[in-house]
């Protein structure tokens, strides 16, 4: 089970990471949009990796690191790319939570001192990596559709 948000972030960080990962409760599990968005074939995958990436920007805004950003556009990475698998992509979006991890990436920036610099300009070109796998995730859902009606 992963940790709640850390509420020292700031608020907008704060928002997006809850909503995302942690929003929602089932007793103890603790579940955002983003494994809800998966559900949604292509689309919901799309939109989760832009708000993902939005979370990045504002890190880069609040003054994340080059080595910060990166680490945490692996995790956007990670999950957007297992996500994207049916069934287990959904599975993993509901227990991997990458916007949560990248809180707690910004907790030890803000807490311990780690990651300090500048990344705005190491920003772009995450975002536009970001770009690429959501065109690649709309060319295959595209493809699979093409497919599909193939098949009828």
């Amino acid at each position: 089970m992963n940790k709640e948000v850390p509420q020292d972030i700031p608020k907008d960080l704060q928002r997006i990471a809850r909503l995302l990962d942690s929003q929602f409760s089932i007793g103890n599990f603790r579940f955002g949009i983003d494994p809800l968005l998966g559900l949604i074939p292509g689309v919901g995958d799309f939109i989760s990796l832009m708000m993902s990436g939005g979370f990045l920007a504002l890190a880069a805004k609040h003054g994340a690191s080059k080595k910060l950003l990166i680490l945490m556009a692996l995790n956007v990475l990670l999950d957007s790319i297992i996500g994207t698998i049916p069934i287990l992509g959904q599975i993993f979006d509901f227990f991997y939570k990458a916007n949560d991890r990248n809180a707690r990436l910004m907790q030890k920036y803000y807490h311990k001192g780690k990651y300090r610099g500048d990344g705005k300009d190491v920003i772009v070109i995450i975002i536009v990596v970001l770009l690429l796998v959501a065109a690649l995730f709309i060319f295959l859902m595209w493809k699979l559709i093409e497919w599909i009606a193939g098949m009828i």
